[in-house]
């Protein structure tokens, strides 16, 4: 399919618009040219005319010779030629009828001052009557129609030229940044090979090879970053849930103290889920295995394990399903996604309702709570952006104050959409938002 965002392509339109640029110009020279010395034969020959009829003729109002040649003082002529002629030559197209039919001819003529007397010259083109009166001028009609045809050919063959030559030559120009692309296609196996160029496509090679190196890098960095903290965190994340869970089995079921202790254990386990998610989150998307995942099961678990944040609130919460569905997803990359779209949902909520929708195309977190103000639009999946306690210095924070937000402060970091949308980005999957319109946000996850 042709595009005109190849750069192949780019060359060899540009080569043919520059065969046709210069066709152009030659053609327009040629033109040029063969109306000047046209001009030139006919007013010369006009000229000679004039001085043979005057003396064999003498003065008269019209001379009329052969081939097509006319003469007319200037009050005697037409008042069409009068109102058009000037010194120059000039040509217009008439229609003459004859016996065999009307055909159209070509009429030369311009104006002449000789012994204080005017005239109108004119010409009617004909090369069967020039032949024998003016053979240079038949002469130079024979040789007009050669050169047009032999224009003609060479304006035909220059553009074939040029489109071969555009063809062969667009090849050899592109083929070192082919050679690049494909490198760079081919995980950077070739890439090396070109590095040493000493052209603009060495250089480019230099840059991104050069590149490739930092981001490999900085990716290793992030990588064992993780690791490490991962490895660090879950010693003391399972000493912690160790400890929790002694400490449950001396106390007394009823004791109130058993709130607390499981509450230190349910902690320590979703931060160790979360260690586990963002592990997953660090590796390349198609080196995951993602097995067959129920939705269903992944919502009730995060309501049920998030409704703390409803405890002295007038929400309730639903979570709608006509049939248990099922995503091939890692577990944890879903949780975390889920459950911070839930957690956003009970926190920003006082009452009314949350209602979780699962269909075969997507999961809708759906609130009635503060919703988001306009100014936070655009800053919405950005990190470490979230609705807090404003102050009356901002332009933000004055939209806030107008909006009713100015008195409303939720403990966070400002992370939880960032990375719902960091997730959704590596699972291929697409995160929306829209504003209720009677208050409150609708968040949706399209899975397929």
């Amino acid at each position: 399919m042709f595009s005109l965002d190849s750069i192949v392509n780019k060359f060899r339109i540009s080569y043919f618009l520059f065969a046709i640029l210069l066709c152009a110009t030659f053609v327009s020279i040629f033109m040029y040219a063969e109306v000047r010395i046209e001009q030139d034969l006919v007013k010369a020959r006009l000229l000679q005319q004039l001085e043979l009829s005057r003396e064999k003729e003498g003065e008269q109002t019209i001379y009329v010779a052969d081939p097509g040649i006319k003469i007319y003082r200037y009050g005697n002529a037409p008042e069409s030629l009068k109102a058009i002629a000037t010194e120059t030559v000039q040509e217009t197209s008439i229609t003459i009828n004859t016996e065999s039919g009307s055909h159209a001819s070509n009429l030369h003529f311009f104006i002449h001052q000789q012994d204080k007397q005017k005239y109108i010259l004119t010409y009617l083109e004909g090369t069967e009557m020039v032949m024998g009166n003016y053979p240079v001028l038949a002469i130079f009609e024979h040789l007009e129609d050669i050169f047009a045809n032999a224009l003609r050919v060479a304006v035909i063959l220059s553009l074939l030229i040029a489109a071969i030559f555009s063809q062969l030559s667009s090849r050899q120009i592109t083929k070192p940044l082919l050679d690049l692309k494909k490198a760079v296609e081919t995980d950077h196996q070739n890439l090396t090979e070109l590095t040493h160029l000493p052209s603009e496509v060495g250089v480019l090679a230099r840059a991104i090879d050069e590149k490739n190196h930092k981001l490999e890098q900085y990716l290793k960095r992030e990588q064992l970053f993780t690791g490490d903290v991962s490895h660090e965190l879950r010693t003391p994340l399972t000493i912690i849930m160790g400890a929790s869970e002694v400490l449950a089995s001396q106390l007394a079921s009823d004791s109130h103290l058993n709130e607390f202790t499981n509450r230190i254990s349910n902690t320590a386990k979703e931060t160790s889920e979360i260690i586990s998610a963002l592990l997953l989150l660090s590796r390349a998307p198609e080196k995951l295995d993602t097995p067959q995942t129920s939705i269903n099961n992944i919502a009730s678990n995060e309501v049920e394990r998030l409704k703390y944040l409803l405890r002295y609130k007038t929400v309730t919460c639903t979570v709608v399903a006509e049939q248990e569905y099922f995503a091939y997803v890692r577990p944890e990359l879903l949780k975390m996604a889920l459950g911070n779209l839930i957690k956003n949902a009970f926190q920003y909520t006082d009452e009314g309702e949350v209602v979780i929708t699962i269909d075969d195309k997507k999961i809708t977190v759906t609130d009635t709570g503060l919703g988001i103000p306009e100014a936070l639009m655009p800053l919405l999946y950005e990190r470490f952006e979230r609705l807090e306690q404003p102050h009356n210095d901002t332009l933000l924070n004055t939209n806030l104050v107008s909006t009713g937000y100015s008195s409303y402060k939720v403990e966070g970091t400002g992370l939880g959409l960032s990375i719902v949308q960091r997730i959704m980005a590596h699972m291929g999957w697409q995160l929306t938002h829209q504003a209720n319109g009677s208050g409150g946000s609708t968040f949706s996850i399209y899975y397929t």
